[in-house]
């Protein structure tokens, strides 16, 4: 038990009462006041008529209904007489301007022939300037190549492509 007195004496004896600090708190903010809705106007009422007129009745007719008319089921573009027909657009690659064409079974396609394709949003005409067969340039290909074609706008898979006769 001695001992334990002595350190509570101990403990007395360095223990120095310190004068506490006021901690202050951090200032609230302060919300801002609430703005308030704007006063409501009053409900508009009806003017009320000064002279009587008299209302002729209207007489009860069925609500006319309106036809159902169907579009005309949608064709391909076709060639005119001056264009001859020799294939389709199988698919177009875009970051290149190159589609790849399927030609009709009787049909070649040759650098410098003019070709018009057509299609659902697509119109153009332009020469064909370069073909290629396995990213290898070719001056004809014939209706079993499978070959590429530079063109100058966009086309679509499905357009129509014609040959224009000079």
């Amino acid at each position: 038990m001695a001992t334990k007195t002595r350190a509570k004496a101990k403990r007395k004896r360095t223990t120095v009462t310190r004068r506490r600090k006021t901690v202050r708190k951090p200032k609230t903010i302060r919300k801002e006041a609430a703005k308030k809705a704007p006063p409501r106007r009053p409900a508009r009422t009806k003017a009320k008529p000064t002279a009587k007129v008299a209302v002729k009745p209207r007489p009860v007719s069925q609500r006319a209904q309106p036809e159902t008319v169907k579009p005309p089921p949608r064709r391909p573009p076709q060639p005119t007489a001056e264009e001859q027909r020799i294939g389709v657009v199988t698919h177009y690659y875009s970051h290149l301007s190159v589609v790849a064409m399927q030609l009709e079974p009787d049909s070649t396609l040759r650098v410098g022939d003019i070709i018009h394709i057509r299609g659902h949003t697509t119109d153009f005409t332009q020469k064909v300037e370069s073909l290629e067969v396995n990213h290898a340039p070719v001056t004809e290909v014939g209706p079993n190549d499978d070959f590429g074609l530079k063109v100058i706008e966009h086309a679509r898979e499905h357009d129509i492509v014609c040959k224009v006769r000079s």
